[in-house]
């Protein structure tokens, strides 16, 4: 369920996006009679509306997250923290500019912060973050632990080059279908090959 809670900004992105783009007159109409103080000068094409409602809406499913967790009295992660500045910097600068350059840049920028976060702590704060978050559930090696955040930091970074290289070489329908599917599958993919590496050490965890 926490899944899917996770992606749930990510999934009604995709639903509004599909929906937009075969419904481009609606779109830029629900733009025009929602959006028009929100957005900077020019006019927006109904090729653009479908991103400029998507966005919207991945910032208010954030917005919701956030007030479902406080209204249960439950922690929020810095990471959702995190996510929503991140997502109303790009995700309002979308909207105003009416361009889908910076929704875009949004997932590089929290992957790329991510990687730094994780490669930077042991340096700066003494902590390996990936340590911090797992070690309840298992006894692992120094070394490993170290071998642990370093690939949870290369992967990040590869991720938010992915994104850009996606993003910038296909069209916004492509990308938004890897935004769900592709980076899902590879996050995945990668925590399995990661739990199947550390599986000899989960045995011998009290």
């Amino acid at each position: 369920m926490k899944f899917l809670f996770d992606l749930f900004p990510v999934i009604l992105f995709f639903i509004v996006f599909k929906w937009g783009e075969n419904n481009l007159s609606q779109a830029q109409a629900l733009v025009q009679q929602y959006f028009s103080g929100l957005i900077g000068p020019g006019t927006v094409t109904p090729d653009q509306a479908p991103i400029l409602i998507a966005t919207g809406v991945a910032i208010l499913a954030t917005v919701a997250q956030i007030g479902y967790l406080l209204a249960r009295k439950r922690k929020v992660d810095g990471m959702l923290w995190l996510s929503l500045a991140i997502i109303v910097i790009f995700g309002g600068a979308t909207i105003y500019f009416h361009s889908d350059a910076f929704i875009k840049w949004k997932p590089t920028v929290l992957y790329w912060i991510f990687a730094l976060g994780l490669a930077l702590s042991p340096l700066i704060a003494k902590k390996n973050l990936i340590r911090a978050m797992m070690e309840k559930s298992m006894t692992l090696p120094d070394a490993i632990w170290t071998r642990l955040n370093l690939t949870w930091a290369g992967f990040f970074a590869l991720m938010g080059a992915l994104n850009l290289f996606v993003a910038f070489n296909f069209t916004t329908s492509a990308w938004v279908n890897f935004k769900l599917f592709g980076v899902t599958a590879l996050m995945i993919v990668f925590v399995v090959g990661q739990m199947t590496m550390l599986s000899k050490y989960m045995k011998d965890s009290p």
